[in-house]
């Protein structure tokens, strides 16, 4: 149905293998960094209650009733606590998972519906698109709902190819409603709107009326409904304020007004979409000019059209949402590497010459750029973490430079034919494509410098160790701010004071748990026996002037941890406090690469 060319580019041993080197680049490092707030902290911190608590049910943050977002992510990794201990790859596990799974089940498709060659060149696009990557060793719920929208759309599609068998259809269709569940629990509503609406776009543009009774919509809401009702049901009965929250708050007001803060224009997302597919950048107009010329199946399904208004409603959807983040556009992704990938194997090799060229000359202007990274540096973030930093971009720039001329040397050599115009060989396009997934891991790993400090971790050990020393009830209070990651790395929740931030709704149904004001804290803490407290700087100069007792156990420039003194004549200052090994002064990591929406 394409003239894609359909031999396989490599034999299923050599692929195999390809396999195997992806998921050691892929899941070695998830240990290598410290959380990152605020999405990689809260959602490890939430798994962290959920599995020490053995409520699964009603998903708590800080101890507070949190219901943004349903559990499926958050059941995920209390259970790999569970399995494997409590700790940051852990954490990070099942979004690397599903990220992986994503790569394999973008591939199978693509051979299945088009052929071998679009299957492998598919996989190796998304695999080493930075977009994809780094989405998938972050903590985020974007990409396990990713993978569930993609597995709604790969089995739709998978289910419409010509002359299956009807129960062969059947099966591919309960896989898609049973996706589409485990998608709304993963994000809510979206999971199942935006397929939908994908879905009567495209029969309206194609004209394809008789998919329709295809989708086996009676047997195929019963396995959805099965799926998605129970949790639904069971954390409605123990909490009544659930729905409201969830489906007006959470699902609407969220998308129609600007209360998140986290505005954007309407482009917000073209840059985004730009460097999350830069290795592939060159050849996207001829991919999707390719595409949009491919004939529909015998049985009038047309898929590319179907990813085509996938892609493009998607992308306007959350564009057009006032509320945008990073990682929203995210399952439009693998449709596009698809299409990517249905071209790749049509490219001439004096074409990818000219494009290996240019990228080779991209990595050499990069690292001289790279070299003034430390004039970046401020108060907050240092010159030194950025001097710091530019060694591990520096050095990704250097792997991905050495790679893209192996696939230079690789493609001058002939594989895949003689001559300039014979096709290329998977050969040189994976030799270009492990060097922008090495370039994406490196420099990721390097930032690590920044999270380190934003994570609170370095000051950890100090306040373990004084939480050892004093009774398993001692309030540990959260002063004026919410910290997303130093509960996870201390393993004690906090009690919010002043500042509820995004736990407003938790304390507004357990006021009781949380003090409104700072002066109601001020009075709690004289009474306590034992007591610690975390507390911004400027706050913390503020309440030392007003004599409030309290003894600095570790501090770092974001955060003072302090306790009640035991002896109400221990001086307040710092001098009397040890402090948590620490790094530089002033310094803070840069905002997080993803968040939650």
């Amino acid at each position: 149905m394409n003239d894609t060319p359909s031999r396989l580019p490599l034999n299923r041993t050599a692929i195999l293998l390809l396999v195997l080197v992806l998921a050691v680049i892929w899941f070695v490092p998830l240990g290598w960094r410290h959380l990152l707030p605020s999405d990689e902290g809260r959602y490890a911190e939430m798994a962290r209650e959920m599995f020490l608590t053995g409520d699964w049910i009603t998903p708590r943050y800080n101890a507070y009733k949190y219901f943004e977002k349903p559990p499926l992510q958050t059941w995920a990794n209390a259970l790999t606590f569970a399995w494997f201990g409590i700790g940051e790859w852990q954490a990070r596990l099942y979004t690397a998972l599903t990220g992986f799974a994503g790569v394999l089940l973008i591939g199978f498709t693509g051979a299945r519906v088009f052929n071998a060659a679009t299957g492998v060149f598919t996989a190796l696009v998304l695999a080493c698109s930075p977009y994809w990557n780094l989405m998938g060793h972050f903590n985020t719920l974007d990409m396990g709902l990713s993978f569930w929208m993609t597995l709604t759309l790969c089995a739709l599609m998978l289910a419409q190819r010509p002359n299956l068998r009807p129960s062969c259809v059947r099966g591919w269709m309960w896989v898609c409603w049973a996706s589409m569940a485990l998608a709304v629990l993963s994000k809510g509503l979206i999971g199942v709107i935006l397929p939908g609406a994908v879905l009567v776009l495209y029969t309206l543009i194609a004209r394809d009326w008789a998919l329709w009774k295809r989708l086996h919509l009676v047997s195929g809401l019963i396995v959805f409904f099965a799926i998605v009702t129970p949790w639904f049901v069971l954390v409605q009965q123990r909490n009544p304020e659930f729905l409201n929250f969830f489906f007006i708050v959470q699902q609407f007001q969220r998308y129609l007004t600007p209360e998140q803060n986290r505005p954007g224009a309407f482009y917000y997302f073209v840059p985004v979409l730009l460097v999350g597919f830069l290795p592939w950048l060159s050849l996207t107009v001829q991919s999707v000019r390719h595409a949009w010329r491919q004939p529909r199946q015998p049985n009038g399904f047309a898929p590319v059209t179907l990813m085509l208004t996938w892609i493009v409603f998607i992308f306007l959807f959350f564009s057009a949402s006032h509320s945008k983040l990073l990682s929203y556009t995210l399952p439009i992704a693998p449709p596009i590497a698809m299409l990517i990938g249905l071209y790749l194997p049509l490219v001439t090799r004096d074409q990818l010459r000219r494009h290996l060229a240019g990228y080779a000359l991209f990595f050499v202007v990069a690292a001289f750029a790279a070299l003034f990274l430390p004039r970046l540096g401020t108060a907050r973030n240092p010159a030194e973490l950025y001097a710091e930093f530019r060694v591990w971009v520096l050095a990704a720039l250097a792997v991905a430079f050495v790679l893209t001329l192996l696939a230079l040397w690789l493609n001058r050599r002939g594989e895949g034919g003689v001559g300039a115009t014979a096709r290329v060989g998977l050969g040189s396009l994976a030799a270009f494509g492990a060097g922008w997934l090495l370039l994406a891991t490196i420099a990721g790993t390097g930032h690590d410098v920044f999270g380190r400090l934003s994570s609170g971790a370095p000051l950890a050990p100090a306040i373990k160790a004084q939480l050892a020393k004093l009774p398993p009830d001692t309030p540990f209070y959260s002063v004026g701010v919410l910290d997303h990651t130093l509960p996870f790395y201390i393993g004690h929740t906090m009690i919010m004071v002043a500042h509820p931030d995004e736990l407003a709704f938790g304390v507004s149904v357990e006021p009781q748990k949380w003090l409104p004001t700072v002066d109601a804290w001020i009075e709690r803490w004289k009474s306590d026996r034992y007591a610690l407290a975390l507390i911004p700087p400027p706050t913390y100069d503020s309440l030392v002037k007003q004599g409030v007792p309290m003894q600095v156990i570790a501090r770092d420039p974001r955060r003072v941890v302090v306790m009640k003194p035991l002896d109400d004549a221990a001086p307040p200052a710092d001098a009397a406090a040890p402090t948590a090994p620490a790094a530089p002064a002033a310094a803070a990591a840069p905002a997080a690469p993803a968040a939650k929406p």
